[in-house]
């Protein structure tokens, strides 16, 4: 094991100046994939490196040794590894295992309870109409996909205004946000110091589902002004669900009342934004793959101290740190 180990754990500290310099200066779009695909690749990378240090100490324990037929000193000798940090990136691995099935199975239950109620309701052209004064807007998957709008919320938007917000919302089914916003979920539950960045990718997907709507409408002060009021009419709505109302608001407001040729100046730092992301990614996939290629090397090495030999044959260590431990292998 090596310093490289440290880049795939510290990369994700990255993700506040990423969500907070580069977010603003990509496409909607892009910004999506990019912060998205950012956020799983160092996640992974992170619990990857996290399992491998754990395993690694783990190897240094004689009885795991025996299971796996090879000598726990021998590997303790090749390939040693700080046994407390092994302790504590093993603890640090159980607690995302247990954070992420809590997540999962909260994810599960809201998705019945949500799919279990839209059940009861009228169904016209694709939209579920809920009862009550309370404005509530949201699109969820699952069931082809629906799209609910409460009596509330279509009482505080003008008729265009309403086509507008499904517009919104039928751009969040239609370009299947909801596999993103659970990339992000997964990506921040297993290391919660990723936020920032699904913060951004969030919004991000906000920004890509209005601007969907701008061309679907060819109107973007109407998209601005239906998004807008339905935020100020009330942003109650469920929590995991894909809606009209989220993120910041303002923000959205005035990226859509900004013509999308505005941002033409920032297309090299956009290319140079990119470039450091992708790299920052590549070179925490690379330091993973190097410290499971090391973890499997020094596995190998302690299973070549366990070779049997034939008897009255010399021993020949396979590595010149390991003569002592052929025969600790020998007594097995």
């Amino acid at each position: 094991m090596n310093l490289d180990l440290l880049a795939p754990l510290l990369l994700p500290l990255a993700s506040w100046p990423v969500a907070r310099w580069v977010a603003p200066r990509l496409s909607p779009r892009l910004g999506s994939w990019l912060l998205t695909g950012s956020a799983l690749v160092l996640a992974v990378g992170s619990t990857a490196t996290l399992a491998v240090l754990a395993a690694a100490g783990l190897a240094q324990l004689p009885l795991v040794g025996e299971l796996g037929d090879f000598s726990a000193v021998a590997f303790r000798g090749a390939d040693a590894v700080n046994l407390p940090l092994a302790i504590v990136s093993g603890l640090a691995l159980v607690a995302a295992a247990t954070a992420l099935t809590r997540t999962a199975i909260q994810y599960v239950r809201w998705h019945r309870k949500v799919h279990a109620e839209l059940d009861l309701h009228t169904r016209e052209a694709g939209i579920v109409l809920l009862p009550g004064e309370e404005p509530v807007a949201f699109a969820v998957a699952g069931n082809g996909g629906r799209i609910a709008v409460s009596s509330g919320m279509l009482a505080v938007l003008e008729p265009q205004e309403r086509r507008a917000l499904l517009a919104h919302e039928r751009a969040h089914l239609r370009l299947r946000h909801h596999v993103f916003a659970a990339v992000v979920t997964v990506a921040t539950t297993v290391n919660p110091v990723l936020r920032p960045l699904g913060s951004a990718a969030r919004f991000s997907l906000e920004r890509w589902a209005d601007e969907a709507a701008a061309d679907r409408v060819g109107d973007r002060k109407l998209v601005a002004t239906a998004v807008a009021k339905a935020a100020l009419a009330g942003n109650h709505r469920p929590s995991l669900a894909l809606a009209a109302t989220g993120g910041p608001v303002p923000q959205r407001v005035r990226a859509l009342l900004t013509a999308p040729s505005a941002g033409t100046r920032r297309r090299p730092l956009a290319a140079i934004a990119v470039a450091v992301v992708l790299g920052a990614c590549a070179w925490s996939a690379v330091c993973t793959l190097d410290a499971a290629t090391d973890l499997h090397s020094g596995i190998e090495t302690a299973q070549a101290a366990c070779l049997v030999v034939p008897q009255g044959a010399d021993l020949v260590p396979a590595h010149p740190a390991l003569g002592h431990h052929h025969r600790e292998c020998a007594e097995r």
